[in-house]
């Protein structure tokens, strides 16, 4: 289910970089700075660079610190500053994924101050001893952040860092997300479509499986 552009309507944005692909791709790589065509390749250069930046990441925000819309887009900015020009900066494009309403780019910086101060105000520092409120405070900051979309791609992975980062906060390991993958994707997409009338059970229930899965594995 990848992200679409939006076009038409009251303003154009075809002609904007991040509207764009690179040539010759067949429309399947967005335009960006290392001039890959193939979307294996970016997938597999997308993926290298998240590894890096995840290591880069834990370094640098500790338990003590209740992370910030600034903090996310530094975090999308340290993965993908080196592929794509527009990494760091919210999306300034309309997009669609699947049947999931995500905000308008118009909205996205009153959206991301609202999730500042308040999935991020409340949960993080994620220190909670008590496991259900860590679940809690990890499905509804993933589930929110994912329905925002800030930035034009790699929301997801941005999310699943966010909530890694916020586990071992709470003195958990790396989370496993294989829990979302496969099979599990459409169980993952009906939690976050749950989140648009704040519920946020389903995706709670996923986030408990994604614990057990890591804690025993570690």
């Amino acid at each position: 289910m990848g992200d679409e552009v939006k076009k038409g309507g009251r303003y154009d944005v075809s002609g904007m970089p991040e509207a764009q692909f690179e040539p010759s791709s067949g429309d399947q790589v967005l335009r960006h700075l290392r001039g890959i065509t193939s979307k294996q390749a970016m997938d597999a250069a997308e993926a290298k660079a998240l590894e890096r930046a995840t290591d880069r990441v834990i370094g640098i925000y500790d338990a003590t610190h209740r992370f910030t819309a600034s903090d996310l887009c530094e975090i999308h900015r340290v993965w993908l500053g080196e592929i794509y020009g527009w990494a760091g900066r919210y999306r300034q494009v309309n997009v669609s994924k699947g049947e999931v309403p995500l905000a308008a780019a118009a909205q996205i910086p009153a959206l991301m101050a609202q999730f500042e101060q308040g999935p991020l105000g409340r949960h993080t520092p994620c220190n909670f001893t008590n496991r259900a409120n860590v679940v809690r405070a990890l499905a509804e900051a993933h589930t929110e952040l994912v329905l925002i979309h800030p930035f034009r791609d790699g929301n997801g992975r941005v999310a699943r860092l966010l909530s890694t980062l916020m586990a071992l906060q709470a003195g958990l390991p790396l989370l496993d997300f294989r829990a979302i993958a496969g099979e599990n994707k459409s169980a993952y997409f009906g939690a976050v479509q749950a989140g648009l009338d704040r519920i946020y059970e389903p995706m709670e229930r996923i986030f408990s499986e994604i614990i057990e899965r890591s804690v025993a594995a570690s």
